[in-house]
């Protein structure tokens, strides 16, 4: 067996670690991770759509529903009719939600502390380069095989 870590391994082992810690650290302040993320991208994008939410978060809009209906119940997101489609809902953050996000700021400023203490600005930075690009490739190759085989490039 080789000793030598395994990237796939490792990048699932390192994910998971930060899951559980992004779990610890929501838990804390009376939320769950996809309450979290979703603070976090209505910070970012407000008036994001439950369906865009849904999207981003990969999982189905009845599951941001109930995550929207328990973020209404804190006094931290508001649903307000979209002025094009009767049928959508925008997502708002409320005032209440501005303390909860600064919070939430500081766990992950307090992540990004523990995950590169002892690495210098390069190291992180040449990191952050390798992890883009690993991306890129993955959804460049999930891409190409969601196409049907008929629009393929023939090599």
């Amino acid at each position: 067996m080789n000793d030598k870590p395994d990237l796939l391994f490792l990048l699932h082992d390192v994910a998971r670690h930060l899951r559980l810690d992004a779990d610890r650290r929501a838990a804390c302040h009376g939320l769950t991770r996809a309450q979290w993320v979703i603070l976090f991208w209505l910070s970012r994008q407000p008036g994001q759509s439950q369906k865009q939410l849904a999207e981003l978060l990969e999982v189905e809009p009845i599951t941001v529903a109930r995550l929207i209906d328990r973020l209404e119940e804190h006094g931290l997101v508001e649903r307000r009719d979209d002025p094009e489609d009767r049928r959508v809902w925008r997502l708002h953050l409320l005032p209440a939600a501005r303390p909860v996000i600064e919070g939430l700021l500081r766990e992950r400023e307090q992540t990004l502390a523990q995950c590169t203490e002892g690495l210098d600005a390069a190291t992180i930075a040449a990191v952050v380069t390798a992890l883009c690009r690993i991306k890129h490739n993955v959804v460049a190759s999930l891409r190409a095989r969601e196409r049907p085989a008929d629009t393929r490039e023939v090599a």
